[in-house]
């Protein structure tokens, strides 16, 4: 089964910027991200699947951009403008053909942004 290494986490002030990277043991596809702030459930914040279709959480859009290079073996999540609403620990996520239909997740990339 397919693994995932994350990698770009750490702490930044508001309005500055990190660039998320998922790596994974193969060819996977689609790849996303998810976060988990404290106290909350996880939730989607970007998705890319095949060529480059994507998709975003509405309080990421025009801050964050979801990549993979051309291997489909690693995703990059280039954040902006970081909030501290951003904060929390941030998941790399794949769930199709690829994966077995079943939810594979990165162990996770603790991002804060200070205030």
């Amino acid at each position: 089964q397919a693994q995932f290494l994350e990698s770009g986490g750490g702490l930044v002030q508001t309005g500055g910027s990190l660039r998320l990277s998922c790596a994974a043991s193969g060819t996977i596809d689609p790849m996303g991200w998810y976060r988990q702030a404290p106290g909350q459930q996880r939730e989607l914040v970007a998705t890319i699947v095949g060529g480059g279709i994507t998709n975003y959480a509405d309080s990421v859009k025009g801050r964050f951009t979801i990549s993979r290079d051309k291997t489909f073996k690693t995703a990059y999540l280039q954040m902006n403008n970081l909030k501290p609403e951003d904060t929390g620990v941030y998941f790399c996520w794949s769930r199709g053909a690829t994966t077995g239909w079943r939810d594979l997740w990165g162990q996770g990339t603790q991002v804060t942004v200070s205030s």
